[in-house]
């Protein structure tokens, strides 16, 4: 079971890394984009445009070397989520809109794209909680325990 786990550690972690590279090397762009969804106020847009990138390589770079793996799946989830939500309420909304997710480009997308991002997402979010899940459960083997409490004695 570790093998497969370190393989989806090592690919999430080579594509935050990689989904970072565009964004950091041009933020002006991938300010663009994030106003595209239309999601945040203006005044977060380019806070977000430049802030997000780096959280994306640093968590990477962690999942890669493996430290502070709980702190490096946790943030890696959690963009995740938020992303696979911004991505399906801007689905719902009708909006075309270009993801953003490799790249700082703000050219149009067409709604079927949006579905297989909602779906990649999906499953990176699914390999991530596998992870983290296993990573807590490494680290904490009493908290699994049936009745998810450890008994103490007092």
């Amino acid at each position: 079971m570790k093998i497969p786990l370190l393989i989806s550690r090592l690919i999430l972690g080579g594509v935050f890394v990689y989904a970072s590279f565009d964004k950091i090397l041009h933020p002006h762009e991938f300010a663009e984009v994030v106003y595209n969804y239309q999601i945040l106020p203006d005044v977060l847009v380019n806070l977000t445009a430049i802030l997000l990138p780096w959280l994306e390589l640093c968590a990477g770079v962690f999942l890669i070397l493996g430290l502070f793996l709980r702190g490096a799946l946790f943030t890696c989830n959690v963009l995740l989520a938020v992303f696979l939500v911004a991505l399906a309420f801007n689905l719902a909304r009708g909006l075309d809109i270009d993801c953003g997710c490799f790249t700082a480009s703000a050219d149009p997308s067409s709604g079927g794209d949006m579905i297989l991002y909602l779906l990649r997402d999906a499953l990176f979010l699914a390999m991530g909680l596998s992870v983290f899940f296993y990573v807590l459960r490494r680290e904490n083997p009493g908290a699994f325990a049936e009745g998810g409490a450890e008994k103490t004695s007092m």
